[in-house]
């Protein structure tokens, strides 16, 4: 983070200093010099961009692709075909509703720990099913998709906060949503 700080600071003392450097034009009655200066003085605000980027590049480790331990909720591409994830999906939904063990125990850290880890190989799956159905169903099925794993985030929440109540109600959530969705697609 400092690092990122001190490019960031580097680039924006570039960028001041070329802008302060560059000679002021002359006050001239033509357009055509006044074109030919601010054309310079974008050059150069260009070439210290360029420079603070490829300095930035250097200086910065690679950033990683997501946090570590959180859910990745955004839309990709299925990485399986729907055949493959339906061969698979109960198998993956049987493992998300393995948590029911961590919950009767109360062991809210590894309940966590399973939950993310489970959930996302189901979200996967699920997803490369629904893309493959008609358009019709994939509606509804879109909305199975979300509710359920709007549960799974609001469990994740409940056994960080260690609320035993709300963990039973969305685990109970996320059973039915499964029953629905399994209804669908069978």
């Amino acid at each position: 983070m400092a690092s990122r700080l001190a490019v960031q600071a580097l680039s924006a003392s570039l960028l001041s200093l070329a802008e302060t450097t560059s000679p002021k034009p002359p006050k001239q009655q033509s357009q055509r010099p006044r074109a030919a200066s601010s054309s310079s003085s974008s050059r150069r605000r260009l070439a210290a961009t360029a420079g603070a980027i490829i300095l930035a590049s250097q200086l910065l480790p690679p950033v990683a692709s997501s946090a570590a331990g959180t859910f990745d909720l955004q839309l990709m591409l299925p990485e399986k075909s729907s055949e493959e994830a339906e061969a698979v999906v109960r198998i993956h939904a049987r493992n998300l509703l393995g948590v029911k063990r961590f919950i009767d125990a109360g062991a809210w850290r590894e309940l966590q720990a399973a939950l993310r880890s489970n959930a996302s190989n189901l979200k996967q799956d699920l997803y490369a099913i629904i893309q493959a159905r008609p358009t019709g169903q994939r509606s509804e099925l879109r909305r199975l998709y979300s509710d359920l794993f709007n549960s799974v985030t609001s469990l994740d929440y409940a056994a960080r906060d260690k609320d035993a109540l709300q963990v039973q109600e969305h685990y109970g959530n996320i059973v039915s949503a499964l029953d629905e969705i399994f209804s669908k697609i069978t």
